[in-house]
C-alpha cells in the first residue's frame, strides 16, 4: 500500500477577507475531489486572509499511480488560476 501526501501552499491575491478566502478554498477542494477522487483539507493558516495551505491525500497500491495523481492534482490547481501556487511538498509512504 502506498499513501501519498501533498501539501500545497497558495497565495490568493484577490482575497480581502476570510469569507472570500473560504470561497476560493471551497472551489479548489470540490474541484480536486471531483476530478481526482482524493481527500482534501485546509491544514493551516486558517486565520490568514491570503495564505491557503491544503493537504491532499491519495492511497493506492502502485507507487507511480499515486505519484502521478498528486502531480496531476498540482498542475490542475495551477491551471485553475484561483490562487498562485507558492510551494508544494510531496511525501510517499510505503506500508
Amino acid at each position: 500500500m502506498v499513501v501519498g501526501v501533498l501539501q500545497l501552499i497558495l497565495h490568493c491575491h484577490a482575497s480581502h477577507s476570510l469569507k472570500e478566502k473560504r470561497g476560493v478554498v471551497r472551489k479548489i477542494k470540490s474541484r480536486l475531489r471531483n476530478e481526482f477522487n482524493v481527500s482534501v483539507s485546509e491544514c493551516g493558516e486558517q486565520d490568514q486572509w491570503q495564505t491557503i495551505v491544503l493537504g491532499v491525500c491519495q492511497v493506492g497500491s502502485d507507487h507511480s499511480y499515486v505519484q502521478g495523481t498528486l502531480e496531476a492534482a498540482t498542475n490542475f490547481v495551477e491551471r485553475l488560476h484561483l490562487a498562485e501556487l507558492v510551494k508544494t511538498q510531496v511525501e510517499l509512504l510505503h506500508y
